[in-house]
């Protein structure tokens, strides 16, 4: 249930200082000391330059933080990611680059005819990499959705290089949120943008280097998939992945791509040519790993909006396909700066567009022929309430089983899926964890159990966790045993920032470590062991 009155959150989506040396923190309760490793999270942290304020919570500047723990202690160290863009902007002390939500104004130093040329100028993509921490052939990089990752020192936090994903394969851009094989290979998708229109790319890349200063050699595109339109693609933060599949969801989160090559022309920001078409159905799309060749029949659900999967897996004939959704696609233009900085009734106004993110799960049958019958439901799964109905040879219409209990409504939903990915991605799993969002960001953590849809759940007054990740323990047995790592965030004390370490099992506080700085509210981070 969204609440009136929230709190003013400003201070997580203010600038701070980076920390590049390490610090250390002040540790109440117990760490485990079976935890060897850091926890690396991104996401941005300086919002302005010089007078200029950027517009978008995605546009800020990269900031990846490193929390070292060793023998039941934690060190702390934040540095600024040296990307091109945050040298330029800080170079001139102004916003020098165009990001998701802002475009860069035409430099005044120009005369009036330079000024007037650069409007016809393509954007150039950012490499303002400020989303996530992914790992390719053992070496860590961050990512944003453009075509540039850079190549980092995970225990310095250094900028080691810059990658261009368009060197080695013909995408111009790729995701933050790679999948990967036990084997080390992984995958992900991007788009292209060629003389006919758009196309989405399902990216393979080899688990292994060849030499030192190998990045993404060997990187192919396993399957190009036509747009419905190719002239407005859809949006995509993610896609699901099962041991056989890749799944890419085909959301009517649009962008049209008139408007992005046209918006420098027209004054206007990326982000002005992304909308959502509530009039369109979303289209699942399932790729075979092993050919490259995309399955004949498409399944279709209702207009909905997804940014995050929890997992996918097959059993029985069936692809189990579960997420965090929304009905409503909007969301991704209600993060502007302005509104995350709203108080009192402005802010209850920006909370009362929104529309929660929920777990569901889409039951989608693999074997469907040309003898199977229509308009019956394919789902024989017992005490599965979702459906799948042929209605041709080559279309499924589908809909969903919640993977929630009532009472999650409480709690604002859920968003930023965690499971014990080592051993359950792609299989039959029970547990999920997340956060809740009663607020524009997390300000719970939830454990949610599939098979009663009860949760257990951490939360306190004016705290904000980031995402749960989730650390197998030495010698588990269980789909639980381990810990969850979260930072925790305030905007009601000054340098009040902490790691939480919770029991995954029991969802208790072991202990926390207390940091004397200031974090804004990050977006995703993995777990670099060195055990």
């Amino acid at each position: 249930m969204l609440m009136h009155g929230l709190p003013d959150i400003t201070p997580l989506v203010s600038s701070v200082q980076e920390t590049p040396e390490p610090i250390p923190t002040t540790v109440k309760g117990t760490i485990p000391t079976w935890i060897h490793g850091s926890l690396l999270r991104n996401g941005p942290g300086k919002f302005e330059f010089g007078n200029q304020h950027y517009n978008h919570w995605f546009d800020g500047m990269a900031l990846m933080h490193r929390f070292q723990i060793e023998d039941g202690q934690v060190t702390y160290r934040s540095r600024f990611l040296c990307s091109d863009s945050y040298t330029q902007n800080s170079e001139r002390n102004r916003i020098i680059v165009s990001e998701f939500g802002t475009l860069a104004l035409p430099d005044p130093c120009k005369n009036f005819f330079q000024r007037f040329l650069s409007r016809f100028e393509m954007p150039k993509p950012t490499d303002n990499a400020s989303v996530n921490f992914v790992k390719y052939k053992g070496d860590y990089y961050v990512s944003t959705e453009t075509n540039y990752m850079h190549r980092v020192d995970p225990d310095t936090l250094e900028s080691k290089q810059k990658v261009d994903w368009s060197k080695f394969i013909a995408v111009n851009g790729a995701t933050a949120h790679p999948h990967f094989d036990p084997d080390g290979t992984a995958y992900n998708m991007g788009n292209s943008y060629r003389n006919k229109g758009a196309f989405y790319n399902i990216i393979r890349v080899p688990p292994e280097r060849d030499g030192p200063e190998d990045t993404l050699e060997g990187a192919k595109i396993l399957c190009s998939i036509a747009p419905r339109d190719k002239s407005k693609p859809s949006y995509y933060h993610s896609f699901g992945m099962s041991e056989n599949y890749v799944v890419f969801i085909e959301q009517p989160i649009k962008m049209d791509l008139f408007k992005t090559v046209t918006g420098r022309l027209r004054g206007k920001s990326l982000n002005e040519g992304v909308h959502w078409d509530p009039n369109q159905e979303t289209i699942f799309h399932l790729i075979d790993k092993q050919t490259g060749k995309e399955m004949p029949v498409k399944y279709y659900t209702k207009a909905l909006s997804t940014f995050h999967q929890i997992n996918a897996f097959e059993q029985d004939g069936f692809l189990m396909l579960d997420m965090c959704c929304s009905d409503d696609g909007q969301s991704i233009n209600n993060f502007l700066i302005q509104n995350l900085r709203q108080s009192g009734e402005a802010l209850d106004e920006v909370i009362l567009k929104l529309s929660l993110p929920f777990p569901r799960r889409f039951v989608l049958p693999l074997n469907i022929t040309s003898e199977t019958l229509l308009e019956q439901n394919l789902n024989t799964r017992p005490d599965s309430t979702a459906t799948a109905v042929c209605r041709t040879k080559n279309q499924v219409f589908c809909t969903f089983e919640d993977l929630h209990g009532e009472d999650l409504k409480d709690y604002g939903g859920l968003e930023f899926p965690h499971i014990n990915y080592a051993r359950y991605n792609t299989k039959p799993y029970r547990y999920y964890y997340g956060c809740g969002f009663r607020h524009l960001v997390g300000d719970s953590l939830i454990k949610m159990d599939l098979e009663s849809k009860k949760f257990k759940v951490w939360r306190q007054p004016d705290l904000y966790p980031s995402e749960p990740v989730f650390i197998l323990s030495p010698n588990a047995v269980e789909e639980d045993d381990g810990v969850i790592l979260s930072v925790i965030i305030t905007p009601v004390k000054d340098k009040s920032t902490f790691l939480l370490v919770l029991d995954a099992k029991t969802f208790e506080e072991l202990g926390r470590a207390e940091v004397p700085v200031n974090i804004p509210y990050g977006f995703h981070g993995v777990f670099n062991s060195s055990a």
